[in-house]
């Protein structure tokens, strides 16, 4: 058991780490620098397309993987 969710946390870092090397990376204007990207956080922008099911896959993933290393930890404490 321990053996077969090491392997799966293995897994989920591995997918995990592709995915947020897939996602596109922020423009830094001068705006931003003097704003300290307030604009990016109150303004209402909507990720749309593949933006947004990079950041539902990469929800998913971060989630599965803290449940397979709490899992880890209980059974190798236990």
């Amino acid at each position: 058991m321990y053996n077969a969710l090491l392997i799966a946390e293995l897994v989920v870092s591995v997918l995990l780490i592709i995915i947020v090397a897939m996602q596109p990376t922020k423009t830094n204007s001068a705006s931003t620098a003097l704003t300290g990207g307030a604009e990016q956080l109150f303004g209402n922008q909507k990720k749309r397309g593949f933006e947004a099911v990079l950041q539902r896959i990469t929800v998913v993933l971060g989630t599965i993987f803290v449940v397979l290393a709490l899992a880890l930890a209980y059974l190798s404490a236990h």
